[in-house]
């Protein structure tokens, strides 16, 4: 039993690996992951008279929820494009084996990107952190939630990145205007409300915003618990669909 859990935690490691190798530099990590949050964050926030500091919770958490999702729609169909994916397949690793290290290497790069934009933000803004343990906490569910979803997007297809890549862009966009991170929690109302609870990104919005001393609506607990529950959920359903998609696109 601990051979084999030592096997497949090193063959997460070197998917892992081969991963931050060689999807790190693609464009479209950096566009999808980079530069269109920046620009939304700018959209909105330039020329109006706002508190940036009221926002930066939401903001932060839209970084984490687009660089984390960013990395894992394009592993599976690019290396089913480039042919690549059949010698993964010849090694001796699993479909389990693969997810978590694809998921794994979203995490890590919006581990990285995320945690600047929230130092350089915290003490530009002068933010007041108000529970640090649970804000490190928040990042690393978050981002492993957020890239075990980007996993799952990218088993769906076949081998052309474009297209998963414009499904994960119907999936992310209309995830960021129900979560709380435009219009908060407490200003919804009617259908409004369950649809932001059945988002994810919701519950890492108001956990951050407690953690960074602006309060809850849900409590912090709640969020921590649903926030594991997706992640398990995204993991679990990307190991089943990419079992019964191994061979497509192939």
């Amino acid at each position: 039993m601990l051979m084999n859990l030592d096997v497949m935690l090193r063959g997460v490691s070197v998917v892992m690996r081969k991963d931050v190798r060689i999807y790190y530099r693609k464009a479209p990590v950096f566009i999808f992951g980079l530069i269109l949050p920046t620009f939304l964050f700018f959209a909105f926030f330039i020329g109006r008279d706002l508190d940036i500091p009221t926002y930066f919770p939401g903001f932060l958490a839209m970084s984490l929820f687009f660089t984390s999702s960013s990395v894992g729609p394009l592993i599976v169909p690019w290396e089913k494009q480039t042919g690549t994916f059949e010698r993964l397949l010849s090694m001796p690793v699993n479909v389990t084996t693969v997810v978590l290290g694809d998921a794994l290497a979203g995490a890590i790069f919006g581990m990285l990107i995320a945690g600047i934009v929230g130092i350089v933000g915290i003490f530009a803004l002068g933010i007041a952190v108000s529970n640090i343990m649970l804000l490190i906490l928040l990042f690393a569910i978050g981002n492993c939630c957020f890239a075990a979803l980007g996993v799952l997007l990218s088993t769906f297809g076949g081998r052309v990145p474009a297209n998963i890549m414009m499904l994960a862009a119907l999936v992310r966009f209309p995830l960021i205007f129900i979560s709380g991170i435009f219009v908060p929690l407490s200003e919804l109302s009617g259908p409004g409300i369950y649809v932001a609870y059945c988002s994810p990104l919701t519950y890492l919005v108001d956990g951050l915003n407690y953690s960074l001393d602006h309060g809850s609506e849900l409590g912090w607990a709640i969020c921590v618990v649903v926030l594991l529950a997706f992640t398990a959920l995204f993991v679990l359903a990307a190991i089943k669909v990419l079992e019964r998609n191994l061979m497509k696109g192939l």
